[in-house]
């Protein structure tokens, strides 16, 4: 054979080897916060799914194909997550979207139907506001419980304690809202009202009015409906200005952040709602699972409830791959997601049907304790 024979053959094997290479890769993406004031929680999201997806590659793929996880960072910026997923939904090879962040955020991409256009299933999103969790809205499949579930959860413990006197600080946002209307709702259920409800601009932890606000008011108790930046920012001025009212979050923030950015004298003993099993006690087998890939992948990073809830959903994600067959299409995964009813993950379970995009409804109130730990 000639040299440009060499060549031809060459090329030809190369192109086969590319084609080869391409077929075996299934690809999922994710668009999460990575800078920006919820950067931190980003990284965690990241990391669940990432764990994950390299322990199913380590062991052969699925159906002998390799995951990509594609990640692209999106500052928790609206418009900068519509752009992304725009991209990632233009390339044929995503079959789908995994772990994204914001209530706001996720409502844009509904409002302007980019989801339903790109007809790939977004799992596992990081937010629990109820708009997005009608049957209507079919490309979501939401493994958390809503943010209405964890305010009814928060103003039960609270009224069973003898408490009545509620605040709320809120993100001025598509989130933060969702949280207010659920605490609202509870209270509202329970004949009572709030005794004050102020907000904050979403993007800042600026809180010196919502602190001057609540303070005034006198509560036994404030909700925050915020994330790890301004909540905070809120539980150090607060208490700094001489406030003792019992704090509460819902489950989008970082114990530890918390505690970071407050300082434990401030943080402790703020109660936090969570979606998912406590994840610091390997007593059932999924929590198990998730302890061994971490030291396998992630030695150097801390158990953490965010990066739990993300594998999580990445193990929901896989198995619908798996049921998706050998060669997954976008149409093929929404099918076998919503094929998971009564889904065991080893002590968690998942159900999804074709009228029903959340897999779970779990709540409970755990509590920053005296070391800065999380405590059940």
């Amino acid at each position: 054979m000639d040299i440009v024979g060499n060549l031809r053959a060459a090329l030809a094997a190369a192109l086969m080897a590319a084609a080869c290479t391409a077929g075996a890769q299934i690809t999922v993406a994710q668009v999460a916060p990575l800078s920006g004031v919820l950067a931190s929680t980003g990284k965690q999201m990241v990391l669940g799914g990432q764990i994950v997806f390299k322990a199913v590659n380590d062991t052969g793929g699925i159906n002998g194909q390799k995951i990509q996880h594609l990640v692209l960072d999106d500052g928790y910026k609206v418009d900068e997550t519509v752009r992304l997923t725009r991209e990632v939904l233009a390339r044929p090879d995503v079959v789908a979207l995994f772990g994204f962040a914001g209530t706001a955020n996720i409502g844009k991409l509904l409002a302007d139907k980019v989801l339903d256009e790109g007809g790939a299933a977004l799992v596992a999103p990081y937010t629990g506001g109820e708009p997005l969790r009608g049957a209507d809205n079919r490309m979501i499949f939401h493994i958390r419980a809503g943010y209405a579930d964890e305010a009814e959860h928060m103003v039960q413990h609270l009224t069973t304690l003898g408490i009545q006197r509620i605040a709320v600080m809120y993100q001025d946002d598509g989130f933060g809202q969702a949280g207010l209307a659920g605490v609202e709702a509870a209270v509202a259920r329970r004949q009572m009202k709030l005794v004050a409800k102020a907000g904050y601009e979403r993007n800042t932890d600026k809180v010196e009015d919502a602190v001057k606000a609540i303070k005034a008011s006198d509560p036994q108790a404030v909700i925050m409906v915020s994330v790890n930046r301004p909540t905070a920012a809120f539980a150090r001025q607060y208490r700094e200005s001489g406030g003792g009212a019992m704090l509460l979050n819902i489950s989008v923030v970082d114990p530890a952040e918390i505690v970071k950015l407050a300082g434990l004298k401030n943080a402790h003993g703020l109660g936090i709602s969570q979606v998912v099993p406590y994840p610091f006690m390997a007593n059932i087998p999924i929590i198990r699972e998730y302890h061994e890939l971490m030291r396998k992948y992630a030695p150097d990073e801390t158990i953490s409830y965010t990066s739990f809830e993300e594998f999580l959903g990445a193990k929901v994600l896989v198995e619908a791959l798996r049921r998706a067959g050998p060669k997954p299409t976008r149409a093929k995964v929404v099918a076998a997601l919503e094929g998971l009813q009564d889904f065991q993950l080893g002590g968690w379970t998942v159900s999804f049907g074709p009228r029903n995009r959340i897999g779970s409804r779990y709540v409970e109130v755990t509590v920053i304790g005296s070391t800065g730990k999380l405590l059940k």
